[in-house]
């Protein structure tokens, strides 16, 4: 695991397992942690970042309803869980689905937790909506669908941090999951256009937090290959072409129908 502070009030943890990133947003009196981290060590060690840093915890955000974006329940089970009104209905839809994803991947990894996860009671928010942070401070939610059906961003000005979820990573190519879909992805990255000229920093829910140059060349190489997917001849972005990356595309032009 890596920890990096971007800000006096933000700070990033990445994990071992595909880069994933957890965002601790501070202001005031208040922390939110938006997404998570995915072995127990790493989770267990978000208390003492916390607490290094003197921040209470506040509650927790999640980008998506993806398995390995809401694991900071394991570590932090009384805490509320804020996620988009789409993802909310996502989770209803599928009963249990999350639990059983990280039981497979823990099976296959010979990983042990010493409690099964549990999501609890969650809420919906409004999306696009704002949230306070401390006194005087507000997250934006923004729309983010496409690499699944459901999702947010969240845009942090007081930093100029924009936490994105599974968009413009350096390490992954634009993912079409089950759900997924490539206009609605496309809609995305115009709606994250914006919001990356402003950062200071982008945290993808994949990789190391990158600054707006970066981000704003990977959101055009996403947008140039999946437009070139609808064609089923994309060419996947030069940084980003190995095995792991060829699989994720044939899957990608499956689910794009190809030429259709």
């Amino acid at each position: 695991m890596q920890v990096v502070a971007l800000h006096e009030g933000v700070i990033v943890a990445r994990s071992v397992k595909w880069q994933t990133t957890c965002t601790l947003l501070h202001r005031g009196e208040e922390t939110f942690v938006v997404d998570s981290l995915v072995y127990p060590d790493e989770l267990d060690a978000l208390p003492g970042i916390l607490g290094q840093a003197g921040w209470a915890l506040s509650g927790l955000l999640a980008t998506h309803a993806d398995w390995d974006h809401l694991l900071a329940r394991l570590v932090f089970p009384e805490a509320s869980l804020g996620v988009a009104e789409t993802t909310a209905a996502r989770l209803r839809a599928e009963p249990g689905r999350a639990a059983g994803r990280l039981r497979d991947h823990d099976d296959e990894d010979y990983v042990q937790r010493p409690r099964a996860l549990s999501l609890g009671q969650v809420q919906a928010l409004p999306v696009p909506g704002r949230l306070e942070l401390g006194a005087d401070a507000e997250l934006e939610l923004v729309p983010a669908d496409g690499h699944t059906a459901d999702g947010m961003a969240v845009w942090a000005p007081f930093a100029r941090v924009l936490c994105c979820g599974d968009y413009l990573s350096p390490v992954e190519i634009p993912m079409l999951s089950p759900g997924g879909d490539r206009e609605a992805y496309l809609a995305t990255l115009r709606r994250l256009a914006p919001y990356v000229a402003q950062a200071d920093w982008v945290v993808p829910g994949h990789g190391a937090p990158i600054d707006a140059q970066r981000a704003a060349a990977i959101l055009r190489e996403d947008t140039a290959y999946l437009e070139a997917l609808a064609a089923g001849d994309a060419p996947l972005p030069i940084a980003r072409r190995g095995k792991a990356m060829r699989a994720i595309h044939a899957e990608n032009v499956a689910r794009a129908g190809g030429g259709a």
